[in-house]
């Protein structure tokens, strides 16, 4: 099936923006984890994108994992702040850990993912994020390494989805409000 041709209302961040901002983020990750033994993982399935853009230029030694972390049902925009964490069955004692994740909007997923890694005796745990909607903030968290700050819009593609949808758009764009259902 194809998508509607007015299925982005708005285009927010083109490839190549993001690309370059990959490339930025990794060299500052490059230099802050140069002598640590750092485990980058992605939260499936919104970051892979951002994740191969980032690993492209990430040019220290490291071990990759994937872990699938959400707290969205089916097709709604927002959040039932219950973290569902799944593919967690990695080592994470004594290492300092890097989540990469596609957005950070209330921030519980990445306070639960914290908590997580924490009680298995992670040496440290900070995240890089492609996005971030600050003002949708239900807990104190920052992330390290930010991408973009974005406002309170439902976005699709480089990963991001609406009811596993659209995550293959080459841009993060502003999903049409009359395709939400």
């Amino acid at each position: 099936m194809n998508y509607p041709e007015d299925i982005v209302s708005e285009i927010l961040l083109s490839e190549e923006e993001i690309r370059k901002k990959a490339e930025e983020l990794a060299l500052k990750i490059n230099e802050d984890y140069q002598n640590a033994p750092l485990t980058i993982v992605c939260t499936l399935k919104g970051a892979i994108f951002f994740f191969a853009d980032l690993m492209k230029n990430i040019h220290i030694d490291c071990r990759i994992e994937f872990i699938k972390a959400s707290s969205y049902i089916g097709n709604t925009t927002s959040t039932t702040g219950n973290v569902t964490i799944s593919n967690s069955n990695f080592e994470i004692r004594g290492r300092d850990i890097l989540l990469i994740e596609d957005i950070i909007d209330t921030g519980l997923t990445y306070y639960q993912l914290k908590q997580y890694f924490k009680a298995q005796g992670c040496l440290s745990c900070e995240m890089c994020v492609l996005l971030d909607k600050k003002e949708r903030r239900e807990v104190p968290i920052q992330a390290k390494y930010v991408g973009f700050e974005i406002e309170n819009k439902f976005v699709i593609g480089y990963g991001l989805d609406y009811n596993e949808a659209y995550r293959n758009l080459p841009y993060v764009g502003v999903i049409n409000p009359k395709y939400i259902k």
